[in-house]
């Protein structure tokens, strides 16, 4: 049985489409990463599949059980906000007991629940402080501690990492793995941020206008891209997309090739072009090539080798690494 099914479900402002049909099933244990641009409707789904906001058609089964009327109390599942979403006169240990104790929760089990979740998050120096004394990465972690103890059927994110500082989101987004693989839950994890989805996700599900543009194990996504928009979506620095005369000299409206797909060449050039900006990174260095037939194209290259504004370089992409897409947008799968 699966633990989540997203069966056709809808949702409309007036005369506004905030999704268009959303189908997604979610096994036992998966993490699932939804990621699209702003307004594609991310957040709306996951607040749909928590309760907290209602659906224009379709259904939500949660473990097989049709939730469309359920309060988001008896669905079974736990929500980790953006905004933490503390109460600021409780300490640490109250915030996460309080939902329990709600419930009704015996203080023996409430005890053991806490304890599970305090060692596991290393929060056991900081239970009797209150969120104003806490650090921003100390009130994620209790934030996702106060879910841990509820044991719920399923664990929603809603970008729980975008009010952290860059250095801060790698540490949480270890943790976050970590206890994922220590707790085997089925988690549900929004976000706007690439690197969280590629490196968090079992399987990323790509939005776009409301509508599922592809779902698939981000090495899938990265490297079979089903339409144009999930292969400029994906991926940073972009894929170069490339239409006009070079496209059709493949037998298709655009090609896409990533930057580390291209080579630089002193002969057998298919392109050439001039460096016009570079962005050195360490071991990779990005240039940015004006090409006369390509257009703007992101090259990678080594970050020890020696390259100049202005310099003319030429360029090789690898054949079997180019993609084609037709007039709709859709992959040209060679056969």
């Amino acid at each position: 049985m699966s633990a989540l099914n997203v069966e056709h479900v809808t949702k409309r402002f007036g005369d506004t489409h905030v999704l268009n049909g959303i189908d997604l099933d979610v096994e036992e244990g998966e993490l699932i990463v939804c990621v699209g641009p702003s307004g594609c409707g991310k957040s709306t789904l996951l607040r749909i599949i928590a309760g907290l906001e209602d659906h224009t058609s379709g259904h939500v089964r949660i473990a097989g059980t049709v939730v469309d009327a359920t309060p988001p109390a008896r669905r079974g599942i736990a929500m980790v906000f953006q905004s933490y979403a503390l109460y600021p006169h409780l300490s640490v240990a109250d915030n996460m007991s309080l939902a329990l104790k709600r419930e009704g929760v015996a203080k023996p089990e409430i005890a053991r629940r806490i304890a599970f979740a305090a060692e596991m998050l290393a929060l056991n120096p900081l239970m009797r402080r209150r969120p104003a004394a806490l650090s921003g990465g100390q009130r994620q972690r209790v934030a996702i501690g106060r879910a841990i103890v509820r044991q719920p059927k399923l664990f929603l994110f809603d970008e729980p990492l975008s009010n952290l500082d860059a250095a801060l989101r790698v540490n949480t987004r270890l943790e976050l793995a970590s206890l994922h693989r220590k707790l085997g839950a089925t988690m549900i994890y929004v976000t706007h941020d690439q690197t969280e989805a590629m490196t968090l996700a079992d399987r990323i599900v790509v939005l776009d206008g409301g509508r599922v543009q592809q779902i698939g194990t981000p090495r899938e996504l990265y490297e079979q891209p089903s339409n144009r928009f999930v292969a400029g979506f994906v991926g940073s620095p972009k894929m170069n997309l490339i239409e006009g005369e070079e496209a059709r000299r493949d037998g298709a409206s655009a090609i896409g090739i990533r930057p580390e797909d291209i080579r630089l060449v002193d002969r057998d050039a298919r392109w050439s072009g001039e460096i016009r900006h570079m962005e050195y990174l360490g071991a990779d260095t990005y240039l940015f090539v004006h090409s006369p037939e390509a257009g703007d194209v992101t090259v990678r290259a080594s970050g020890h080798a020696a390259f100049a504004i202005g310099h003319r370089v030429g360029l090789a992409p690898v054949p079997a690494k180019v993609l084609r897409f037709d007039e709709h947008g859709r992959r040209k799968v060679q056969s």
